[in-house]
């Protein structure tokens, strides 16, 4: 299937890993051109010189939890060219308890996880609309319908994710643009293989074992019984992106594994 991309320009935040990467992989290996973002500025243009194997790569080196590095990102972007797709994608997440997550926890896990989307589309949304063409897609987290107690911060930034972008879809009504949430499984990247490496001495048991007991405790409602691969949800993304979901538009797609027990 073409699904009609191909010198399409899409930029995807925090892309040199885990989902964002794979769905900047995509993206090149459907033809868009694509600038890629991270802090880290090897990582950023080792990313961007492996997928120029593929397709025009750009690599544009920002922190997004500021407005100053979302400010960097927007106009280095404005110098290679309009963007037809923008992946906010760029995200962290923590296991902590309620009651120790200050107040400074709240407004971090805030900044980067929602304020980066809402900076960067409120710059790239208007010219999107004026084109009468364009995607805008907020990578979300079953979490935004199922909150884990033990991550209540996090939980909260993907909700919001999913309410921003189904308000802002529709502002997108009888254009070309559209604007959709994903809900992404459990899935297998780097932070999540430090983040069990980290805790399993703890719990007495390997990386290996932490991964399998996920699906004994919090992960047990999925359907799937292991983690998605970043491939897989970006199979997804990458579909949203293209000319042939044009009819699917202020929606919360999930790619869950099944974890969602609901029917809508």
């Amino acid at each position: 299937m073409d699904l009609n991309i191909r010198n399409k320009l899409a930029l995807v935040t925090g892309s040199t890993q885990g989902i964002g990467r794979a769905i900047a992989q995509a993206l090149a290996a459907e033809g868009a051109r694509v600038i890629v973002n991270g802090r880290r500025e090897a990582t950023v243009h080792a990313t961007a010189e492996a997928l120029s194997k593929t397709s025009e790569a750009h690599g544009i080196v920002a922190d997004l939890a500021t407005a100053a590095g979302a400010q960097k990102l927007i106009s280095e972007a404005a110098r290679i060219g309009e963007v037809d797709i923008l992946v906010n994608n760029v995200g962290y997440f923590e296991v902590r308890p309620f009651v120790e997550i200050s107040d400074q926890d709240w407004t971090d896990m805030f900044e980067l996880n929602v304020m980066s989307g809402v900076r960067v589309t409120r710059a790239l949304f208007p010219g999107m609309l004026k084109r009468n063409r364009g995607r805008v897609i907020f990578i979300a987290s079953e979490q935004s319908v199922k909150p884990n107690p033990a991550m209540l911060h996090y939980a909260m930034s993907k909700t919001a994710q999913v309410s921003i972008a189904r308000g802002l879809a529709e502002s997108t009504k009888g254009t070309g643009v559209t604007v959709n949430s994903v809900l992404v499984a459990p899935t297998w990247s780097e932070g999540v293989e430090s983040f069990l490496a980290k805790i399993g001495p703890q719990e007495g048991k390997t990386v290996a074992e932490m991964r399998t007991a996920y699906f004994e405790g919090p992960g047990a409602a999925s359907l799937l019984q292991r983690w998605a691969a970043p491939e897989e949800i970006a199979a997804q993304v990458v579909f949203l992106c293209s000319e042939q979901a044009a009819a699917i538009n202020g929606a919360a797609q999930r790619v869950d594994g099944g974890i969602i027990r609901s029917l809508f």
